[in-house]
C-alpha cells in the first residue's frame, strides 16, 4: 500500500509519520503517533469516542482521513492538561464522578473543552448539545453535565 508523509500539529507540537492510503485519522493518530486517548468505539461516526479537534473545530477521527489533516492542528485529550497539571474539566470530572468505565472520557473531555473554548458560560442546553454526539453507557450524562457546567461557573479552578 502507498505511503504518504503527513505533519501536524499534535497537541501543540509538530509531529510527522507516514500514513497509508485511506487511513483515517483515528488509527493514525494511535498507531501511527502513538497517542492512545482517543478511541476506537463505533468506526461509522455515531459514538464520539474518537472526538478530536481540529483547528478547533470537533472532528470524529474515524471519519477523517489522516492526510487531510496535513499541516493542521490536533488536539486530543492527551493534551488538555499542562504537564502534571490537569485541565479544569479533568478536576471536575473526577470531583464529580463523570467518569466510570472511562471509554467515552477522552471524547467527552474534547468535546467539552470545545465549547468552553468558544463560549466559556455555556447554558445546560448548550451542554447537553455540544456532547450530544458522544454515547456514554455507564453515567447516565448528569455527573458529565454537572462537571462541565462546574467549570463553566467557575466552581472549578486548575
Amino acid at each position: 500500500m502507498p505511503l504518504k508523509p503527513v505533519t501536524l500539529r499534535l497537541n501543540g507540537t509538530e509531529r510527522a509519520a507516514f500514513a497509508e492510503d485511506g487511513q483515517n485519522l483515528l488509527d493514525f493518530l494511535r498507531r501511527g503517533l502513538g497517542d492512545l486517548s482517543p478511541k476506537y468505539g463505533c468506526g461509522q461516526g455515531t459514538c464520539g469516542a474518537c472526538t478530536v479537534t481540529v483547528d478547533g473545530q470537533t472532528q470524529l477521527s474515524c471519519l477523517m482521513l489522516a492526510e487531510t489533516a496535513q499541516g493542521r492542528d490536533v488536539r486530543t485529550a492527551a493534551g488538555l492538561g499542562q504537564g502534571a497539571a490537569l485541565d479544569p474539566l479533568q478536576e471536575a470530572f473526577m470531583e464529580h464522578f463523570a467518569a466510570q468505565c472511562g471509554y467515552c472520557t477522552p471524547g467527552m473531555l474534547v468535546s467539552a473543552r470545545a465549547l468552553l473554548d468558544r463560549n466559556p458560560r455555556p447554558s445546560r442546553e448548550e451542554v447537553v448539545e455540544a456532547i450530544s454526539g458522544n454515547l456514554c453507557r455507564c453515567t447516565g450524562y448528569e455527573p458529565i453535565i454537572a462537571a462541565i457546567l462546574a467549570v463553566a461557573e467557575g466552581r472549578i479552578r486548575a
